[in-house]
């Protein structure tokens, strides 16, 4: 018997065929290439911003001003032909804004429900961190369970759904700390960093051209099939116990005074299925798990005060981490 059909009797779903995967690692590479028509030289940020949204997940967005990251996220929706939403999170925001509220209309003397800025595809909170504590619990249940309750009523998000938050690193006044029960849901956290001579000559010589000639490549129904897709990936009882492995270390670690939950598990998991699809291939590698752990474990993670006073990377911790688990044995490509 092969991989594919021992592991598909196991799981249960109709695997991948390796000609949809191959369409669908196109498709996705022509939202990548249509980003970076704007974001020059950021392969990897980009790369890992489309593989959330077809792992259906957040990505939270941590770096100094001017280097991106709004331009990242606006790129991304004009990309979709979706619909797109800004939230520019300041202390005086209300969760109403952000979820939407009832209002009695005085003809039909009924309250009719009016959509907040969430209710969206591709939904940007800029510096999320300005917010109070109280606007950005409204954010727990639309980023996990996709969907907002208002008077007792329950909204469903329309698929694709994804937040993507931006905050500033260096500057903390008139900032509130984001909560662990919100920063676990994200599914990555990524930092995009200064652009190299070459590409920061490209941004200012063609940026604003760029930005104005984007339109989109793919639609919303294109993007639900991608994550359709990265469904059915095989990913082999040997792999999802590395990846647990991965996780359970982080819970056992001295340097680690709270380790990454079964969520962390979950998106790693998720994660690795879209990643695979992206490189056209219907089953995940170990060495998937191994690129994208860094990502998706670092922000989850609570040093202890000595490793923080020593200056220890959660992403270095979990690097060393890896190195020590032992990896399964990959899958025979011949046999997919």
């Amino acid at each position: 018997m092969s991989y594919i059909e021992d592991n598909v009797r196991e799981l249960g779903y109709e695997p991948l065929a390796q000609e949809q995967a191959s369409a669908a690692s196109r498709r996705y590479a022509s939202i990548v290439e249509n980003i970076e028509t704007v974001i020059a030289g950021k392969h990897e940020a980009v790369e890992l911003t489309v593989l959330c949204l077809i792992a259906g997940g957040h990505v939270l967005i941590e770096d100094i001003p001017g280097v991106g990251k709004t331009s990242l996220v606006s790129a991304l929706a004009k990309s979709i032909n979706c619909n797109f939403k800004r939230i520019q999170f300041t202390p005086d925001v209300m969760p109403s804004d952000v979820t939407g509220f009832s209002i009695y209309n005085q003809k039909s003397g009924e309250f009719e429900f009016r959509p907040g800025a969430a209710m969206s595809n591709i939904v940007l909170a800029d510096e999320i961190n300005r917010a109070s504590a109280k606007t950005q619990s409204a954010m727990l249940e639309i980023m996990e369970e996709r969907q907002v309750t208002v008077d007792a009523n329950t909204y469903v998000m329309e698929q694709p759904f994804m937040v993507l938050a931006t905050q500033n690193p260096i500057e903390s006044l008139g900032t509130y700390q984001l909560p662990e029960a919100q920063i676990d849901r994200f599914m990555i956290k990524l930092s995009i960093g200064y652009p190299a001579c070459e590409d920061e000559i490209k941004i200012v010589m063609q940026g604003e051209r760029a930005k104005k000639a984007i339109g989109h490549v793919t639609e919303k129904e294109d993007v639900r099939a991608l994550s359709d897709a990265s469904g059915r990936v095989v990913c082999a009882k040997s792999v999802t116990e590395y990846i647990v492995r991965i996780i359970e270390a982080t819970r056992n670690h001295p340097d680690i005074k709270l380790g990454s939950s079964p969520r962390g598990s979950i998106a790693l998991y998720k994660l690795s299925r879209a990643y695979a699809v992206s490189r056209g291939r219907n089953f995940v590698m170990p060495d998937d798990v191994k690129y994208l752990a860094p990502y998706v474990l670092g922000h989850r993670l609570i040093l202890t005060h000595g490793a923080a006073v020593s200056k220890k990377s959660p992403t270095e911790i979990i690097k060393s981490i890896v190195k020590e688990i032992a990896v399964p044995v990959s899958p025979e490509a011949t046999e997919v």
